[in-house]
């Protein structure tokens, strides 16, 4: 993004910036709703009825910095919800839009769209952001709930900001004092089930219906409600899953969690935890920005998660919960955005390949080597290829076979309709746009998108929420099932299809215990491919010297 745009990006979201106020005088009781800990007055946008910015646990400042979240005390007291609470901290980012908007540890909000023409029970649906795990919240316009709440009017629509990166996915038991913080790995995740608490109590004054609650989310938020099925104290919080481009693969072990804390205490010279706990959010800002592209996804500590994180899917401990879960085509390829384009994706794709092929047993490296040299594409987009199926593909299709193995309902959806800016394809994120509806938000489709294809995704995603089956009329899905793997291509030609792109599934699926994964943390470019270039541009320079002293003696 140009310096324009960007300064043009933060000055949008700077300007939806307010705070939301005690009110003493009266208000329009019809646009407000009571809650346990206060009554929250909405306002119009069209045809919805909008909440930003109710609180659903206390602020986790001062003491409780870096603590499992607290839900709010009781109030009678009456409060406007005109905006939304700050975005987690998190450094600046084109792509993340929510982080030009004013940041703070005290984001524990969240937002709600109803319609209020509707006067049936309503269905709510609670998303989960994206920003792998250290970016996004909820003032992302992609996010905004009317166009989806206006077209469906049974939905009571809610996005949940939560702590991520610096405040919300950090181990401190190597720390002198870390003993006091044992939650910190997994703060985000204890976010989301707090969230999900303040629905179940409230969710009745929005009309909805606590004994139907389903979880959605993309990307990180993906991995978080396939994760929240597998954790004790979500139980009966939400009966549905929607999962987009996320599993439970999306996870660190605690060693590779152990990066970010070293990096931590460097960039704020802290020694112990008193040290962390003294810095002022301002320098916990400033310490950010040198520590946000490490950041930790949640970590399989063996208490929370699992060691190995399929194991309760395995274990038939989920099926209390319909899936829904999909990925897209060309996940890998939104990364030639984050890497400043094909020139630098081009060079780090094989760099991040040879390195997680380094420990790999020479069995594996063998199928990784054979799974490349049987494509026909060009080696980058193999390499891409290979990540789409072992960061996304594979990891849903094993999560949702291990589920549906014990009884549980599962759907599963491929995602085919491509970005429109040059390299994309259909990339991580594309899909955002057409579920909510905000077709006019371009950053991941490059032009606006059909609002034929809006509508039929939306109406899919409506449809397993209210009753657990996303068939639509004419689209009739079949439940995913271990030997007809019924998968919806969503495409310009929605269809289904049996066991997709099934000779690569059975090609890589040994891969799977790799746990490959995002981690950078310890990349090393001490690799054969940097030998390679390396020893290529110094040929090329030899040939060019060469050629430049022929040229000078013929004078």
């Amino acid at each position: 993004m140009s310096k324009k745009k960007h300064q043009s990006a933060k000055e949008r979201m700077q300007k939806l910036y307010g705070e939301n106020l005690l009110l003493v005088n009266a208000y329009e009781e019809k646009k407000a709703a009571t809650c346990d800990n206060g009554t929250y007055v909405g306002f119009t946008d069209g045809d919805t009825l909008v909440f930003r910015g109710i609180p659903y646990a206390k602020p986790p400042i001062g003491k409780l910095r870096w603590k499992k979240p607290v839900a709010p005390d009781p109030d009678d007291c009456v409060y406007t919800a005109f905006y939304n609470g700050k975005t987690p901290i998190q450094t600046e980012w084109p792509t993340e839009v929510a982080s030009y908007y004013p940041q703070g540890e005290d984001c524990l909000y969240l937002n709600i769209w109803i319609n209020p023409s509707y006067t049936e029970e309503r269905t709510p649906m609670v998303f989960f952001h994206g920003g792998s795990y250290g970016w996004g919240g909820t003032a992302d316009p992609l996010y905004d709930g009317k166009n989806f709440v206006t077209a469906h009017p049974e939905i009571v629509l809610v996005t949940v900001g939560y702590r991520t990166g610096l405040m919300g996915f950090v181990d401190f038991s190597s720390v002198p004092g870390g003993e006091e913080f044992p939650d910190a790995p997994n703060l985000g995740l204890y976010d989301q089930i707090e969230s999900l608490r303040w629905v179940q109590r409230n969710i009745r004054a929005f009309g909805g219906n606590p004994d139907n609650v389903t979880i959605f989310g993309e990307s990180a938020g993906g991995g978080s409600v396939s994760l929240l099925p597998c954790i004790e104290e979500a139980k009966g919080l939400f009966r549905r899953v929607i999962a987009q481009s996320g599993s439970v693969a999306l996870t660190f072990s605690k060693k590779e969690c152990q990066d970010f804390t070293t990096r931590l205490l460097k960039a704020s010279g802290a020694k112990k935890m008193s040290d962390l706990m003294a810095l002022s959010e301002d320098e916990l800002k400033k310490v950010n920005e040198a520590v946000n592209y490490y950041n930790n996804f949640p970590q399989r500590d063996g208490v929370l998660i699992p060691e190995d994180p399929y194991l309760p899917y395995a274990q038939g401990k989920t099926t209390h919960c319909d899936i829904m879960i999909g990925t897209n085509a060309n996940e890998i390829n939104y990364w030639v955005g984050e890497l400043g384009g094909i020139v630098p994706f081009r060079f780090g794709i094989p760099v991040k390949l040879e390195n997680d092929m380094r420990d790999m047993s020479r069995a594996n490296f063998r199928i990784v080597r054979k799974f490349l040299d049987k494509r026909k594409e060009h080696p980058i987009w193999n390499i891409a290829e290979f990540y789409n199926e072992m960061m996304f593909r594979l990891p849903a299709i094993r999560q949702a076979e291990e589920h549906c193995k014990h009884g549980g309902k599962v759907y599963m959806y491929y995602w085919k309709v491509p970005s429109r800016i040059r390299f994309r394809g259909a990339c991580h994120a594309v899909e955002l746009a057409y579920v909510f509806g905000n077709l006019q938000e371009t950053i991941y489709t490059g032009k606006v998108g059909r609002k034929d294809i809006s509508d039929m995704v939306q109406r899919m995603w409506v449809n397993f929420a209210k009753t657990g089956n996303p068939s639509t009329v004419p689209y009739r899905w079949s439940k995913y099932g271990r030997q007809y793997r019924a998968t919806m291509i969503i495409d310009r030609n929605t269809h289904v299809e049996m066991s997709p792109l099934d000779r690569q599934r059975r090609m890589l699926w040994p891969l799977l215990d790799e746990h490959i994964n995002m981690s950078y943390a310890d990349m090393s470019y001490n690799v054969p491919y940097v030998h390679g270039m390396v020893a290529a541009v110094a040929l090329t320079l030899a040939a060019v010297g060469t050629t430049v002293i022929g040229l000078l003696r013929r004078r």
